[in-house]
C-alpha cells in the first residue's frame, strides 16, 4: 500500500522530479521504480508520472534490458553546457583584467541564449562615467555589439527563427529589418568584429569579437561598452583591433587552434 502521496501544488512537484534526478547520482546502471519509491519515500504511481514526464523531456530513458531508468542524453548536454561555462569563466578571467586594463572601459563576456544575450562575466570601467551591466542581464542579440558576432555565427536555421520572430525598435538607431541585419551580420563575419552605436540606448555604444571554443565553434562573444562619445570612429577601429586579439586569447585557452596554423603543424607525407 503507498503510503507516501505528491501533492499537486506545481513546486511539489518540481522538488520531486529534481530529486528523483537527484537519485541517479549513486552511478548504477539503472534504477526500477520500486526502489526509487523507496528511496524518495513517493508512491510508484508518482514516480512513474514523473520518469513519464522526464522521459518525454529526454532527461531519462528507460533500459530496455532490465526495465529500470537511467539517466538521458539531454542531461549529458546540460552538463555539457555547464562545462563550457565554466570553462569560458576560467579561460576569459585573466583576458578580461588585461582588456579593461588596455582600454579603460566596461569589459565583458555574452552567451546567446535564444534571441537575447546573457552576461556571464565582467569587469566594471575605471572610469567615473561608466556603464553598469550587471552579470547576468539579458539584452536584445540585433541591439548588441556581442548579439551580432554571435548571431552572425549562427546557422542558418537558427538565424532565420530569430529574425522572422521580429526585432523590436529601441531608438532610432536599431536595426529592425531583417535584410539590413543579414547584411550587416555578413560584414560581421567577414571583418572579424561588430559594433553597436546608439542602438540599444541612446549614448551607449560597444564593440565586441568572438570568442571559439576547440571546435571552432563561436560560443561567445567578448566585448566592451562605453559612454558613446569615448567610443568615436578611431577609438572603436583602434578596439576591435583589442578586442579581436582578445578573442582569440580566450579562444585558445579554450584549446582553439587557428587553421593556418594547424595546417603548419600538419607533418606532409
Amino acid at each position: 500500500m503507498e503510503t507516501h502521496v505528491v501533492t499537486d501544488a506545481p513546486l511539489s512537484t518540481v522538488t520531486n522530479a529534481a530529486r528523483l534526478l537527484k537519485a541517479f547520482l549513486t552511478r548504477e546502471e539503472s534504477i526500477g521504480v520500486s526502489e526509487l519509491s523507496r528511496r524518495l519515500g513517493i508512491g510508484k504511481s508518482n514516480v512513474h508520472r514523473l520518469l513519464t514526464t522526464l522521459a518525454n523531456e529526454g532527461l531519462v530513458e528507460q533500459d530496455t534490458r532490465t526495465g529500470g531508468y537511467r539517466l538521458g542524453i539531454v542531461v549529458y548536454e546540460l552538463g555539457e553546457a555547464v562545462k563550457i561555462h565554466l570553462d569560458l569563466h576560467a579561460a576569459a578571467g585573466p583576458v578580461l583584467v588585461r582588456l579593461r586594463e588596455e582600454t579603460g572601459e566596461s569589459s565583458q563576456v555574452g552567451v546567446l541564449d535564444g534571441a537575447e544575450v546573457v552576461y556571464v562575466d565582467r569587469l566594471e570601467s575605471a572610469y567615473s562615467l561608466r556603464l553598469f551591466t550587471e552579470t547576468g542581464r539579458r539584452v536584445p542579440a540585433h541591439a548588441t555589439s556581442s548579439g551580432k558576432v554571435l548571431l552572425a555565427h549562427l546557422p542558418p536555421p537558427l538565424l532565420d527563427r530569430v529574425l522572422d520572430a521580429g526585432l523590436a525598435g529601441f531608438t532610432p538607431h536599431t536595426v529592425t529589418d531583417p535584410d539590413l541585419l543579414r547584411a550587416e551580420l555578413s560584414g560581421v563575419r567577414a571583418q572579424g568584429w561588430a559594433r553597436s552605436v546608439d542602438e540599444r540606448e541612446i549614448g551607449v555604444t560597444s564593440v565586441a569579437a568572438p570568442i571559439r571554443d576547440v571546435h571552432g565553434d563561436v560560443v561567445a562573444a567578448v566585448s566592451i561598452g562605453a559612454p558613446s562619445a569615448r567610443l568615436g570612429a578611431v577609438a572603436r577601429r583602434r578596439y576591435a583591433r583589442l578586442l579581436v586579439e582578445a578573442g582569440e586569447a580566450v579562444s585558445r585557452r579554450l584549446g582553439w587552434v587557428p587553421q593556418d596554423e594547424r595546417r603548419a603543424a600538419t607533418p606532409v607525407h
